[in-house]
């Protein structure tokens, strides 16, 4: 039975997470694109906060990139991305996920979102420092998270990590990551996966879509909202 996924391809780094999960365990889905600022009622039948990524499975649909992912591990088809037979490290990729969607994702975007100098200089300090802990976790010798093969942790960090260069780094000055380190180790991996090839979009593109956030427009998108007011994403 194929998937039914609402994704946008370039703008939502949620979505790309879930498609690159999609595509490492190789399984039949049909990809459907939206318009984030037209959302279809099929969209709002599965979440009616209009947010993607959201899926479909015979009869049964549902959203949050974390817990779609989750589900496909649940499915036990294809590649297993949380390692197989070790509660521990098991537990240790779930915790390091849960460190990515609290503290790495929410500064990426405020960082993106200051628009004053000195609140740019503190997000970026942020960013980095929530970045270093998620290097030092991993597996020191890599590529990828717990070594040889991307993973649960890989699949969730992979679309912020391509979004340093490309949209941080435009319209941040982002640096690039020093040659020889662990991290610019990873971010190699991540950028040559085949997978992440596979559901990652041209330069300009990123740039067109994260325009706005970078000039912090109005009505950017709930996550910008969130942002602004102080609230969680959502």
């Amino acid at each position: 039975m194929a998937f039914r996924a609402n994704l946008i391809p370039y703008g939502s780094p949620f979505v790309q997470r879930v498609w690159i999960a999609l595509e490492a365990k190789d399984l039949d889905y049909q990809y459907i694109e939206v318009d984030p600022y037209k959302k279809p009622q099929s969209l709002l039948e599965v979440n009616p906060q209009g947010l993607v990524p959201a899926l479909r499975h015979g009869d049964w649909a549902c959203y949050e990139s974390t817990v779609l992912i989750e589900y496909l591990e649940d499915l036990n088809v294809g590649e297993p991305l949380l390692p197989q037979g070790d509660p521990k490290k098991r537990a240790h990729s779930r915790l390091w996920a849960d460190h990515i969607n609290r503290k790495i994702v929410p500064a990426f975007y405020h960082y993106l979102q200051a628009q004053e100098p000195a609140k740019q200089v503190e997000s970026a300090e942020d960013l980095r420092m929530h970045i270093s802990k998620l290097v030092d976790a991993a597996d020191p010798v890599g590529p990828f998270f717990l070594g040889l093969t991307m993973s649960f942790v890989d699949v969730q960090i992979a679309p912020w990590l391509l979004r340093l260069r490309r949209v941080l780094k435009p319209y941040r000055g982002w640096p690039d990551a020093v040659e020889g380190t662990r991290f610019a180790k990873w971010l190699d991996a991540v950028e040559n996966n085949v997978d992440v090839r596979a559901t990652t979009s041209t330069d300009e593109l990123y740039l067109d879509s994260y325009e706005r956030y970078a000039e912090n427009r109005p009505n950017t998108s709930q996550v910008a909202d969130a942002v602004n007011s102080g609230r969680g994403l959502p």
